[in-house]
């Protein structure tokens, strides 16, 4: 990283850190990712007294499990609860996706409403490092609100799961979600929030195309609760690949989006 990225870095932390509202959403979203899964397994068969492993569906979920070799020790309940908790891992996602819309809409439409971008751009700092600057100060905190969710997790289905559940968390599939296609998806959705933050004056119009992100990993989800799909450490390899192209893709897109010469024009 090079002196001018870095010190623009410093700089970007320091605003989110004198703006803290601007995780409101990402932490919403996490609170309610973590929420989720433990009122379906844990909270509901305690009030209406009934066991999850009761359910025909979900005990043919449970003999999927019986093929891993962390599960075979798993009782009929847990390994049901290890299902639910393994699905609902694609939530964890979502909080980093949303933390990185909203701040990258910030970082760039608040410092062009405070009229503090115009200097920056006569500087003489390359749209490329600018980029990589507005990008890393945006995507770190997604990044630590994804390992502080996912510590909190496992923590909290260690403690309220049955013995072993919690070693679901721990398989290769479940880390490629948390470290690869989390990651990557914040990414992505940081920089179409970059391209569009570039063109418009309007945060929501960014955090929105940013939204697109979220569509499909709702889908996965879904796909998933259905048994549509199974997710797989080689799948979720696949789908961080896919991330990684458009990441590319997107990056080029959005450096020749920033012309500084018409957006200091456009944004006086």
């Amino acid at each position: 990283m090079s002196g001018r990225v870095l010190a623009l870095w410093t700089k970007e932390i320091a605003d989110l850190r004198l703006n803290p509202g601007v995780f409101g959403p990402a932490v919403l979203t996490a609170a309610i990712s973590l929420l989720l899964p433990f009122f379906v397994a844990i909270i509901v068969p305690y009030v209406t007294g009934e066991r999850l492993s009761d359910s025909g569906d979900l005990r043919i979920a449970a003999e999927l499990f019986r093929t891993e070799p962390w599960s075979l020790d798993l009782a009929p309940e847990g390994a049901v609860q290890a299902f639910i908790f393994q699905q609902f891992l694609v939530l964890l996602v979502l909080s980093p996706v949303a933390a990185s819309m909203s701040s990258a809409a910030f970082s760039i439409i608040g410092e062009k409403q405070a009229r503090t971008l115009e200097p920056l751009l006569a500087t003489p700092i390359s749209t490329t490092e600018l980029l990589a600057a507005k990008i890393l100060g945006a995507f770190v905190p997604a990044a630590c609100l994804t390992l502080g969710t996912f510590a909190i997790y496992i923590a909290a289905t260690a403690f309220a799961a049955s013995p072993g559940v919690y070693r679901v968390l721990l398989t290769p599939t479940s880390l490629a979600v948390v470290f690869l296609v989390g990651p990557l998806a914040s990414l992505l959705a940081l920089q179409l929030a970059v391209c569009v933050s570039s063109r418009v004056n309007d945060a929501r119009s960014a955090q929105q195309i940013g939204a697109l992100v979220i569509l499909p990993i709702a889908g996965l989800l879904i796909a998933q609760v259905a048994g549509s799909i199974v997710l797989t450490a080689r799948l979720a390899l696949g789908i961080a690949i896919g991330l990684a192209a458009l990441n590319a893709i997107v990056l080029r897109i959005a450096v020749a989006l920033f012309d500084r010469e018409s957006i200091l024009t456009r944004w006086k």
